[in-house]
């Protein structure tokens, strides 16, 4: 799967290492800045929405060559908007459901709740511009961007806040149902013009990317194209970050991100033409 103007046959391969949730809670804050100061991280997906937002925004200040993207959250965490003007999207207090495949169609079949989706779109697109930090990416929370509809949204919300690059889920041993999804966002992510990451590591294993999984995806680069290989750090685990996250053991994964063996893997790799940084960097997006 390649990206938009990106795999000509002499381009070095390039690898991107995201944390997601970024401003969910603080203590995820202080992991992504530790890990990519400390570190091999060097981009996260910023939650507009969350609690924690302003931190992330100013870890992300302090951290120029830290590249941030826009986490879009719609399924399972806060919305920008208030709940009178999208109330067929979230709860009275303002916060979306985790019933996705319902959601979805509701999004595709019922003109009033996309109007509402468009505007939520909207108003999380505005919130990350307004935080003055550079657009690197987008992707969706539970990667819901694979839903034709909130796709073609990000795509045509999105030109007008810069969006230049998009995640691209794929990983090798998803399951078959989902290869026809994957097709249809990366063509219409080719279509666009949209720049994209070849292949993604840590779909599988979200939650559990502890170091050992770590090197071992290290050990097992593709020799090109660029990837994408995201995280949930945090310094504490599981439901103290969130109550739908009770298994995640985030505190692991971020020892993953700053582990010697791992910056030695790197630099391993550096040496052997892999390139490391955002989307930006990496895509010339």
């Amino acid at each position: 799967m390649s990206g938009v103007g990106l795999n000509c046959a002499d381009a070095a391969p390039g690898l991107i290492v995201t944390a997601d949730d970024f401003g969910l809670h603080e203590s995820v804050n202080r992991a992504v800045l530790r890990a990519h100061r400390e570190g091999v991280l060097s981009a996260a997906s910023l939650m507009v929405g969350a609690a924690s937002a302003p931190g992330a925004v100013a870890v992300a200040r302090a951290c120029p060559g830290l590249r941030v993207g826009l986490h879009l959250v719609l399924a399972d965490g806060p919305a920008v908007l208030p709940p009178h003007l999208i109330p067929d999207l979230v709860d009275g207090s303002g916060r979306f459901g985790a019933r996705m495949v319902s959601d979805g169609f509701r999004f595709f079949f019922l003109p009033r709740v996309r109007r509402q989706l468009a505007a939520e779109v909207r108003a999380q697109f505005e919130a990350f511009a307004a935080s003055g930090l550079a657009l690197d990416h987008v992707n969706a929370h539970k990667h819901f961007h694979l839903h034709p509809t909130v796709l073609s949204l990000i795509l045509g919300i999105g030109r007008e806040f810069g969006l230049r690059a998009v995640r691209l889920p794929y990983e090798v041993g998803l399951p078959a149902w989902l290869r026809p999804w994957l097709f249809l966002l990366r063509a219409h992510l080719d279509a666009a013009g949209i720049a994209h990451n070849d292949y993604l590591l840590g779909l599988r294993l979200s939650g559990r990317f502890d170091e050992d999984a770590l090197l071992a995806a290290l050990r097992r680069l593709p020799p090109g194209g660029v990837g994408e290989l995201y995280l949930h750090p945090a310094l504490e685990s599981g439901a103290a970050i969130a109550a739908s996250m009770a298994g995640y053991r985030h505190a692991d994964e971020f020892a993953a991100l700053v582990a010697p063996r791992v910056l030695q893997a790197r630099e391993g790799l550096r040496a052997e033409g892999y390139r490391f940084g955002g989307f930006t960097d990496l895509l010339g997006a």
